[in-house]
């Protein structure tokens, strides 16, 4: 079967698209491992700023990677969900990690182990 390299490109433009921002894959990482309220996810994001966060979380729920929920408490509460879409993203991300760890053991001179 013939690959059809213009759509692999868009396919990978689209996934560049995605997480290509700083913060958008520290923000799935937090939602992935438990943390569903603003202030949570804030704080196990370093330097991520309060308009930051928001800005992503409001087009991460546009593009259906999280659920928003308000709960009529006072104070109000809101949480925030990862969608099962978004945890389709979690292998990847996994992946990711594995490569980060390599790729620091080798410019910090320890080499290449591939497994």
């Amino acid at each position: 079967m013939e690959r059809d390299q213009n759509e692999e490109l868009r396919a990978l433009q689209d996934t560049l698209y995605f997480i290509g921002g700083k913060w958008r894959i520290p923000v799935i990482n937090s939602l992935c491992n438990g943390n569903r309220r603003f202030r949570e996810i804030e704080r196990s994001i370093p330097g991520i700023t309060t308009r930051m966060l928001s800005k992503e979380l409001k087009e991460m729920e546009l593009n259906k990677l999280l659920k928003r929920t308000v709960y009529p408490e006072t104070p109000v509460l809101i949480e925030y969900e990862p969608t099962e879409y978004c945890r389709t993203f979690g292998t990847i991300i996994g992946e990711m990690i594995n490569w980060g760890r390599e790729h620091r053991r080798v410019i910090v001179g320890e080499g290449f182990k591939h497994k």
